[in-house]
């Protein structure tokens, strides 16, 4: 695109939405790069919408002139997804947040794409309902951009995956035909269900603006209990105690090796170190119910039962929500890494749970053989086989080797037969990993997908596919 066409698109844009259109030195410097890590780039114009109709009008001008759109969220993807390209623009859906509805007898909420996921699940509480998505990135991250890479966290383990949230959708396709299908049923086997299409595409199908939400009854208890386990063994024996006795009321179960667990309470002064003293991997475990007089006892009985079996060597069980909060503060630090390292190379990916000692293993070798002293942090929900890795070399300064380190890590994950993306997408960074996970007959119909809804490559061109 030549600046003569550049003008003209920006011309066009100001004409049609005004006060939306930022350009040049009026762009905030926040709008030129995701949580990936990667160099900022400073979009050709920044648009920020209001509604759903001025959304489809800057895809409309962007389709005329062949200019590419990046659509931006909340910003703390780690993939590259909202990352700007050169000479495209940037549409963030920041100022399309708000509740609509919230339908307590459906047990739906329909809310604008740019609502902050802790603003969602604020208003899920105060009516009485719960919201079971829920992420470390709850109060910046936005639910248009949890539902575009289809992100997990905290509670997969019981409520599933985002898409397992969303009953209906309204979405922009890249000519700007806007589709509204904001359905509040359950059951709706009318055809193709569309939605699909776009929850987990990372806007390369068309931006999503509003949603509906399936909610669920509000747990009238949350028992939060931090253990000390010997092994990744004991771990797995945990796990399946835990699945066992407490069934469905298992919402979450959390795991930090000690690289993470030590670096993050050792230079992070708020943190509390949960138990006495260390141990070869901590667990968090969650359990939320409906019968205040059972479930605390309950949980209290399946850790005896683990500590008595020398499952587990040491617990804590919260005690108020105060107590339960600092217990999550040390799974929840991962939003600190800016604070306490350099420039990150980030992972996450999912394994068979069964062997994932043996690959963490094997990486933590390789990795400090390559660079002795390097850090490399890991955690992640392996109740539902996710885990993260952070990898650090203080010695690379602002020169990370992150292919290198990049090549070690998702090589081990495909020898493992696991996934490269669990919950962040593919983006920039994974675009040329992703046939380690996905056949060539399943790419090949990705891009037939993105060829039919997206001939003109208009939306986050050069993300997720090598066209």
């Amino acid at each position: 695109m030549t600046d003569r066409g550049e003008a003209a698109f920006i011309e066009e844009l100001h004409a049609a939405l005004g006060a939306a259109v930022f350009t040049g030195e009026d762009i905030p410097a926040r709008f030129h790069n995701d949580w990936s890590g990667l160099p900022p780039v400073r979009p050709v114009a920044l648009i920020r919408p209001r509604e759903t109709a001025e959304v489809a009008i800057a895809l409309q001008i962007a389709s005329r002139h062949g200019i590419t759109i990046v659509p931006q969220g909340g910003l703390t993807g780690l993939a590259g997804g909202a990352q700007p390209v050169a000479g495209g623009a940037v549409l963030s859906l920041d100022r399309m947040s708000g509740i609509e509805e919230i339908d307590p007898v459906m047990a739906s909420m329909t809310v604008k794409a740019g609502t902050p996921l802790e603003v969602a699940q604020k208003a899920a509480e105060e009516a009485g309902l719960f919201l079971g998505l829920d992420l470390g990135a709850r109060g910046s991250c936005q639910i248009g951009g949890n539902l575009a890479t289809n992100a997990g966290g905290n509670r997969v383990i019981r409520y599933g995956m985002a898409r397992e949230h969303v009953l209906g959708l309204e979405v922009v396709l890249p000519d700007g035909t806007v589709v509204t299908s904001l359905n509040k049923l359950i059951k709706n086997n009318a055809g193709y269900d569309l939605k699909q299409l776009f929850i987990g595409s990372e806007g390369t199908l068309g931006i999503i603006t509003r949603v509906v939400l399936r909610l669920q009854a509000k747990p009238l208890t949350v028992n939060t209990i931090f253990c000390g386990c010997q092994d990744f063994p004991a771990v797995l024996e945990l796990l399946k105690g835990a699945r066992a006795r407490l069934g469905p009321a298992l919402s979450a179960f959390e795991v930090m090796w000690p690289s993470f667990y030590d670096f993050m309470t050792a230079n992070l002064s708020e943190l509390r170190r949960p138990l006495g003293r260390s141990h070869g991997i901590y667990v968090l475990l969650e359990q939320s119910g409906f019968d205040p007089e059972v479930d605390s006892g309950r949980m209290e009985a399946v850790m005896g039962e683990m500590l008595e079996a020398g499952v587990v060597e040491d617990a804590v069980l919260a005690s108020s929500d105060r107590e339960t909060r600092d217990l999550w503060a040390v799974r929840d630090s991962v939003s600190e890494y800016g604070k306490l390292m350099g420039p990150l190379t980030a992972f996450d990916v999912g394994l068979p749970t069964s062997c994932m000692a043996e690959v963490v293993a094997a990486i933590e070798a390789e990795y400090q053989a390559r660079w002795p002293g390097a850090i490399l942090l890991v955690y992640g929900h392996i109740g539902d086989s996710n885990l993260h890795l952070v990898a650090n070399v203080p010695a690379a300064g602002a020169h990370q080797p992150h292919d290198e380190i990049t090549d070690l890590v998702l090589g081990a994950v495909r020898a493992a037969g696991g996934t490269v993306s669990a919950e962040h997408g593919i983006g920039l960074l994974k675009k040329k990993y992703l046939h380690f996970t996905r056949s060539d007959a399943e790419l090949e119909l990705m891009k037939r997908l993105k060829a039919a809804l997206d001939p003109a490559d208009i939306l986050n061109t050069g993300k997720v596919l090598a066209l």
